[in-house]
């Protein structure tokens, strides 16, 4: 879900903007200005911190899987035999 304080402090600001003959609506327009921001949000094609973080989660490990096997299909092609990630070279 997305942090709604920051768009509710940028409307408060957007309403402290107005000029001080219209502030009586003051309390209208930054509910106003705060649907604006939240509908303009709403249409963007955003995802959350959480969201992101498990995404990028999830490529970190299948990028060390494609690297291993990227070393796995260079071994067999070289005609050595392959070494897992953890194996020691032999002595």
């Amino acid at each position: 879900m997305i942090d709604l304080n920051p768009i509710d402090d940028l409307a408060r600001r957007l309403s402290n903007l107005v000029p001080p003959g219209l502030r009586e609506g003051r309390d209208e327009l930054q509910q106003n200005f705060r649907s604006v921001l939240q509908s303009g949000l709403a249409k963007l094609d955003l995802v959350t911190r959480e969201e992101f973080e498990v995404q990028r989660a999830v490529l970190l490990r299948t990028r060390e899987k494609l690297e291993a096997l990227e070393r796995t299909v260079a071994a067999l092609e070289a005609g050595t035999p392959a070494r897992r990630a953890g194996d020691t070279p032999d002595a």
